[in-house]
């Protein structure tokens, strides 16, 4: 298991330098070190306007707090992502504008690098004592959202993150009401 917490993430401008997001974690590309394989990180969206482009690239994104935020591209229809709604997948390289709907918003986003992994978010919301298996071929991340739980004794807290390689036979238990994100990561071709 990995731990890290507040005082190991960085913020960083925007690609498009529109914005700063808090990056949690990156790993790196193995062929080219300025690219990912896969990055998570907050971010912080003061105004309206285009999301940076990532071609080769599928994110996620979480909407974690804020009044909401839509967003469009050309011929789709508009998505309106706020609390409570599911995550927002979409490829990388595609064109979308943003429209706050009432002020700054924040959001999670997971971006991988579609042709060398895989990767999935959940969300995990538990009740004291509430399990939830962490299973998968690849990687496993939690990040704390609200709340306190544990993974076979190991606390997760509000802002930090653990990792595990292959973690079958583990479990998220809540301590107390809890809310996390899980990330799945498999490597393609296994």
């Amino acid at each position: 298991m990995r731990r890290w917490g507040p005082t190991d993430y960085r913020d960083m401008p925007w690609k498009n330098g529109g914005g700063i997001t808090r990056e949690l974690l990156r790993l790196p590309h193995p062929g080219e070190p300025e690219r990912f394989l896969l990055r998570l990180s907050i971010a912080t969206v003061a105004t309206s306007g285009p999301f940076s482009l990532f071609p080769g690239v599928d994110r996620t994104l979480l909407f974690l707090e804020g009044e909401g935020m839509a967003l469009r591209r050309e011929g789709a229809p508009e998505v309106v992502l706020e609390r409570g709604s599911a995550p927002f997948r979409f490829p990388g390289e595609v064109p979308f504008e943003s429209r706050l709907l009432g002020g700054p918003v924040r959001d999670f986003n997971l971006m991988v690098d579609r042709e060398l992994a895989e990767a999935r978010l959940d969300v995990v919301e538990l009740v004291a004592g509430g399990e939830y298996p962490l299973e998968g071929r690849g990687s496993v991340w939690l990040y704390g959202l609200e709340g306190r739980a544990e993974v076979s004794g190991e606390p997760l807290a509000e802002q930090e993150l653990l990792g595990w390689d292959a973690p079958g036979g583990l479990c998220v238990r809540g301590v107390e009401e809890a809310r996390a994100v899980v990330i799945q990561l498999t490597p393609r071709g296994r």
